[in-house]
């Protein structure tokens, strides 16, 4: 559902404020100074995933996130704006932009910049979690107050497919939203990835390694699966599935290898009360007592009993020899 925002009915003295309150709401609190007087404004806004998309008109303006701002309302997002109409300069990172209709440009919103309007304008502005991206910090700084032309190149590709993206976001059900949230997550890697002349086919070493530590937190869960660990880090499952195409084992594969280990350890444990295999297997995760040990048989070459039985032998015999 679209969340719309308008200075329509809002008194005319009230506007600047209302507005600055609507733009906070919306993308991150700023500072906005009003060009126009009665200045008048809308702002809709949808969520895709782990994206959120809005669709800004209004007057001329300037917006400022100032140090101060920063600090008092943290936000580690990056966005991506769209010029649709008008001409905009972006100040950030010691550059400036000059942007005209069709230009993209980077902005880090965790890193004061401004932005001025001098006339009317129309903007699509899309918002994500910056580390969902992969890309180095200093990456980004390479690409902010700068204006990426769509003319041609990989631009030229992007443009129609974030104009087609911002105006049919309120009819995408959620399923299909959080899909093509991926793909745009993919699309912006790339774009920052290629200005900062990266390969923008490098896995994001740190979100596999968020993805790998919340496996291991989560074992016990039956529910754990890829659907499951995408839904929690704001990603597709295919963009989960590439992350791990340079890791040697798929997501399925590694939660299932690591509650093999899991259970393996507990079945070695020597003590005086030690639990039965099928409730080491559903501790771990296992729903199926014949598949636990189809599996673990194939990773340890022994039953689940026969590696008990194995371990208990070798602890009796150590003891007798101590």
């Amino acid at each position: 559902m679209s969340w719309v925002l308008t200075t329509d009915a809002v008194p005319d003295r009230d506007r600047g404020p209302s507005w600055s309150d609507a733009v906070g709401r919306a993308l991150v609190p700023v500072a906005v100074t009003p060009r126009d007087e009665p200045f008048d404004g809308g702002i809709t806004t949808d969520a895709l995933g782990c994206l959120r998309i809005s669709r800004i008109e209004s007057g001329a303006k300037r917006i400022s996130r100032t140090p101060a701002l920063i600090e008092r309302s943290p936000q580690d997002l990056v966005a991506i704006g769209l010029q649709v109409s008008g001409t905009a300069t972006l100040v950030q990172d010691g550059r400036r932009a000059e942007l005209g209709s069709g230009d993209l440009a980077v902005y880090d919103m965790a890193q004061p910049f401004s932005l001025s309007c001098p006339q009317r304008f129309t903007t699509h502005v899309f918002q994500l979690p910056r580390h969902l991206l992969g890309v180095a910090d200093s990456d980004i700084r390479q690409v902010t107050g700068v204006a990426i032309g769509t003319g041609h190149g990989f631009g030229a590709v992007l443009r129609p497919f974030l104009t087609t993206l911002a105006d049919a976001a309120p009819s995408y059900p959620p399923a299909v939203g959080q899909r093509l949230a991926g793909h745009v997550v993919d699309l912006f890697a790339t774009l920052i990835a290629d200005r900062a002349g990266r390969d923008p086919d490098g896995a994001p070493d740190h979100l596999v390694q968020s993805v790998r530590a919340h496996i291991d937190r989560n074992l016990g869960e039956v529910s754990l699966s890829p659907e499951s660990i995408a839904r929690t880090h704001h990603i597709s499952v295919r963009y989960l599935h590439r992350l791990f195409e340079g890791e040697g084992v798929t997501v399925g594969r590694l939660i299932q290898q690591r509650r093999l280990e899991a259970c393996a350890r507990e079945l070695a444990r020597r003590g005086r009360v030690t639990p039965t295999v099928s409730a080491v297997a559903r501790r771990w995760g296992f729903v199926s007592p014949s598949h636990f040990s189809r599996a673990f048989r194939a990773a340890y070459g022994l039953s689940p009993r026969e590696w008990r039985q194995v371990h208990t032998e070798r602890g009796e015999g150590d003891r007798q020899g101590s």
